[in-house]
């Protein structure tokens, strides 16, 4: 192949070159996730669309495949796995390999569970924005508009997802019987749902809530201690609970769109940033920055943060309670 032929290959298929040598030679394994559109585009420097059709292209050969929960992963070894092309014979001119395309599910066999899944695998990998309805049918194998027979189109997909992330949580029973610890109980179950699910945060919302049954779920399990209060402050408190572990849940998706736009994690912002951090509070106008200097054993993160404000929003909920 010449220069000028090499140099006209469009990106994605080096990009898939590159990826399906690393599948070949074996540092990547059956079941290793391979990268991610985030990954692709920061790692090749190209755009998200690009990074799409790389993964679009390693599913179609089979290469890859989608996991709820997971993301995109190397398939294993399989009936349908494709065999290896033959080796080239030295100063003999690559013939290009014709893959069949992938059976496509029959109407039959294309599911309202199938797509929730396939769009959350999506969603949990690469954010929910990747998730739309054409992307969900390439996954699928499928075209975009057998889709619409079984969702109504994407805020419905949407909505869909959240309740099937929502029902993931285990509802332990009898529970905790104070209401103290089933109030916290309940809130942790919330905060790991968006820990597993980043995307979660964005759906959900306190004043246009989706209907999402089972999110309501695990609001009705956590205020079952406290059902002797009115009515109209049940709820309240509910929804102060819900919005706490919302509202401190929308930084990760945040925090993974930024560490995927510039390409360091929050720690490595923080450290470029700290001569000039350090130059402000030499001021003298924030003294409580300023005792932190030196502080190694301090440690400030979304967990740290959950941890405790879930312990002061209680306390406030106990005086409320007990006065």
């Amino acid at each position: 192949m010449t220069r000028s032929a090499a140099s006209a290959e469009p990106p994605y298929l080096r990009i898939v070159g590159e990826i399906r040598r690393r599948i070949a030679a074996g540092e990547l394994a059956p079941g290793d996730r391979v990268p991610s559109t985030r990954g692709i585009t920061q790692e090749f420097g190209v755009a998200m669309a690009t990074a799409t059709k790389v993964l679009t292209t390693l599913r179609q050969e089979g290469l890859v495949q989608a996991l709820a929960g997971i993301g995109t992963v190397v398939a294993g070894p399989g009936p349908g796995a494709r065999s290896s092309p033959p080796a080239v014979r030295a100063g003999q001119p690559a013939r290009p390999v014709r893959q069949p395309r992938p059976a496509r599910p029959s109407e039959g066999e294309l599911t309202r569970e199938r797509i929730v899944l396939a769009a959350i695998a999506i969603a949990d990998a690469e954010g929910l924005q990747a998730a739309s309805m054409r992307r969900v049918a390439a996954e699928l194998g499928v075209a975009a508009m057998a889709l619409y027979r079984h969702v109504p189109g994407k805020e419905a997909l949407v909505v869909l997802m959240a309740d099937e992330a929502a029902g993931r949580a285990e509802l332990p029973e009898p529970g905790p019987s104070g209401w103290r610890d089933r109030l916290e109980q309940g809130t942790r179950l919330q905060w790991e749902m968006y820990r597993r699910h980043p995307w979660l945060a964005q759906v959900m919302s306190t004043t246009r809530p989706p209907l999402v049954p089972n999110a309501m779920a695990v609001v009705e399990w956590s205020m079952r201690a406290l059902d002797h209060l009115d009515p109209a402050d049940m709820i309240h408190v509910a929804v102060t609970m819900v919005n706490y572990a919302r509202g401190t849940a929308v930084n990760l998706e945040a925090e993974a769109e930024a560490e995927h736009a510039t390409g360091i994690t929050s720690q490595q912002y923080l450290d470029a940033n700290d001569a000039a951090m350090q130059a402000i509070v030499a001021s003298g106008r924030f003294p409580m920055y300023s005792s932190l200097a030196g502080r190694h054993d301090l440690e400030i993160n979304l967990d740290t943060i959950f941890e405790f404000g879930l312990r002061r929003m209680l306390d406030g909920i106990e005086v409320f309670v007990t006065r």
